[in-house]
């Protein structure tokens, strides 16, 4: 037993794993109530001295187990409607498989620099005022072809690099089609956690995937996901979230820059 634990955790000191945990947490807690929760974990896998492509693949360990959880903790507390987010996740499946196949055929140096401008994007749409909007529940006539077109290309996005693809769902669900903020929350990680597992598979038959450090970062996301499902935050905490999340942002964009 003590050879296979030193086996999972080889190459990682106390202060990675901590910071793995650390980060993780928080990353777990932003990717439930908001976006960007990538766009903490992607650069921190890089700084710790995974190469680009497999932290983006490793990362995606975490996004699943955090998926996983927040989704049976939103099916415990009563979430329904689950057979429209059956129809929008297939789509999003299609799509993430050929986004993760695409992102096992990019350079290094490409793959960095379309994570530091997706950052800065990213970014700025996180800051962007929500609009109040009547919202209603989602009925499976009002999914049409556009809706699932976006869905498609949510999933490339997500299989390609996930950093910030909450955004795009609030995007979609919310100014699209006007789905309230929790029903918003609720989709948004079922389907994740639909297209995530055959991208991580991609990810996973190229070998890519460095366990020990996608394990530990989900210890991290699933107990933030975890928190982040039981939480009903108001107006203030969600903006607080959001800045936070951006100054860290920016720290990290800088570190990638001059680096």
């Amino acid at each position: 037993m003590m050879s296979d634990v030193a086996g999972l955790t080889s190459g990682l000191d106390l202060i990675s794993v901590v910071a793995l945990i650390a980060l993780g947490g928080v990353a777990g807690f932003i990717n439930v109530l908001s976006a960007g929760g990538s766009m903490l974990t992607l650069p921190l896998l890089m700084f710790l001295g995974l190469p680009p492509a497999q932290a983006n693949a490793t990362n995606r360990v975490a996004i699943a187990l955090q998926s996983a959880t927040a989704t049976s903790t939103f099916l415990k507390a009563g979430a329904h409607n689950m057979g429209v987010a059956w129809r929008l996740a297939v789509p999003a499946v299609a799509g993430a498989m050929l986004g993760a196949w695409l992102a096992t055929r990019i350079s290094a140096e490409a793959f960095e620099s379309v994570l530091i401008v997706v950052m800065v994007v990213c970014s700025i749409m996180m800051l962007l005022p929500t609009p109040r909007i009547d919202t209603r529940e989602l009925t499976p006539e009002r999914i049409t072809p556009v809706v699932l077109l976006a869905m498609f290309g949510i999933g490339i996005y997500g299989g390609f690099i996930q950093v910030g693809v909450g955004v795009l769902f609030i995007v979609v669900l919310y100014r699209l089609l006007k789905i309230d903020l929790t029903q918003v929350n609720v989709f948004k990680v079922f389907i994740v956690l639909m297209y995530t597992l055959p991208a991580l598979a991609v990810f996973v038959f190229d070998g890519q995937v460095r366990w020990a450090y996608g394990l530990v970062l989900a210890v991290g996301n699933m107990s933030g996901a975890f928190l982040g499902a039981r939480v009903n935050m108001g107006p203030a905490g969600a903006r607080w979230v959001k800045w936070l999340t951006v100054a860290v942002i920016f720290i990290i964009v800088l570190r990638l820059i001059l680096t």
